[in-house]
């Protein structure tokens, strides 16, 4: 059986979550070497939780010992504000992700096709069923009890 690795990676949104508390996932659609293409929703945190895990299995990429020979791409920094601009700093962050991802899958394969790179952009059940909070979902009943009012007057 063949392994399938990640071709492309596109970040290309930021969505507000309300569970378990108010945060932003960043909207990464990723197309695999099989031609399948899904969309995964990730947390900076776990862009962090990567970046960390890959530095301490490829110390050398890394560039422990001689900084010159860093291949692992840097991560942008976390950006620290007031909660009224967190979705400006996650606006803000986009882009460097989106090359950190780009670079990321551009690595020699060791380190592109490795576990913990391949796990990071498989589908999760988060992904597939966004939890959400009762009031979103009070929102979207009464979005469909005034839809089906609308209707039955008609």
């Amino acid at each position: 059986m063949v392994k399938r690795v990640v071709n492309r990676v596109d970040v290309v949104d930021v969505e507000k979550r309300r569970v378990p508390s108010k945060h932003y996932v960043y909207v990464v659609n990723v197309s695999w070497s099989d031609g399948s293409q899904t969309v995964v929703y990730r947390r900076y945190s776990r862009f962090f939780e990567l970046q960390v895990r890959i530095l301490e299995l490829f110390p050398e990429e890394g560039g422990e010992e001689d900084p010159s020979k860093r291949m692992v791409p840097f991560l942008p920094g976390k950006i620290i504000f007031g909660r009224s601009h967190v979705r400006n700093v996650a606006m803000k962050r986009l882009s460097g992700i989106d090359e950190y991802c780009k670079a990321l899958i551009r690595l020699p394969p060791h380190l592109s096709e490795c576990f913990d790179v391949l796990q990071f952009f498989q589908v999760e059940d988060e992904d597939l069923n966004p939890i959400r909070d009762e009031k979103d979902k009070r929102k979207s009943q009464g979005l469909f009890r005034r839809y089906t009012a609308t209707k039955r007057s008609k």
